[in-house]
């Protein structure tokens, strides 16, 4: 089963794959990639590239207008995340509401700074540093940020998680693309910033590199925060 989830929602087509008792493996390709794994019509596993599980499963767009879906059958084995109707109302409610958080917060990466706990340190913090340091759920975190943000008391840094990558680009765009260039696996992409880049080209570049195949450790999670910054701060 294949399709234009401009022809056919994604939601039906979940829908679909519950109500038949089917196993294997939905994929979506759209502005964020994810995978769904069902067994006997259940939701067993998924995420966006290596970030795996209901939080991934949750932060990915439900609601995708384009891009293509594919489900093949294959064996899978593994417990439900929760009863198919309890977890897909949850996942639109989330899905929905991230927009909402992350218009405040740009992304779960950008780095904050206020008179907030955990936040309050010199460097501040992110809120996925925050969420990894106190065991909360992610977007319970980003949801105290965001209205801590709408408040006053939080302000951004200018700082993101994925800035602390450190990458070592090859072939013909590591001699052509300006941000490439001043990447040699040593320098972060903070220091592309601070040596003059733009951030909003060094997040156009990772989001690019990825969407050509680019993978390391945490691939997923930044690809995900890259698209909601894209899309939330287009002018930073």
């Amino acid at each position: 089963m294949q399709g234009l989830l401009s022809d056919v929602p994604l939601m039906g087509v979940l829908e679909l794959v519950h109500t038949t008792r089917q196993t294997g493996v939905l994929e979506v390709q759209s502005d964020v990639p994810f995978t769904v794994a069902f067994m006997n019509g259940e939701i067993i596993s998924g995420g966006i590239l290596d970030w795996v599980g209901s939080e991934a499963i949750h932060a990915s767009p439900i609601l995708a207008e384009s891009g293509t879906f594919r489900f093949e059958q294959r064996g899978v084995t593994g417990a439900p995340l929760a009863p198919y109707g309890h977890f897909s109302t949850d996942w639109a409610r989330i899905s929905d509401e991230w927009d909402l958080v992350c218009a405040a917060i740009g992304s779960p990466s950008q780095v904050f700074q206020g008179r907030v706990p955990m936040f309050d340190g010199e460097q501040g913090r992110s809120v996925r540093a925050v969420a990894r340091e106190v065991e909360l759920p992610l977007f319970e975190v980003a949801q105290t940020a965001a209205q801590a943000v709408r408040d006053g008391r939080l302000a951004p840094t200018g700082r993101f998680e994925w800035s602390r990558l450190k990458l070592q680009p090859a072939g013909q765009r590591a001699a052509l693309h300006p941000v490439a260039r001043l990447l040699d696996g040593q320098r972060t992409l903070g220091d592309a910033v601070e040596a003059g880049t733009n951030v909003r080209d060094v997040r156009e570049y990772l989001l690019g590199e990825l969407r050509l195949g680019l993978r390391f450790p945490g691939s997923g999670w930044v690809l995900r925060d890259l698209v909601w910054e894209h899309r939330h701060l287009p002018a930073s």
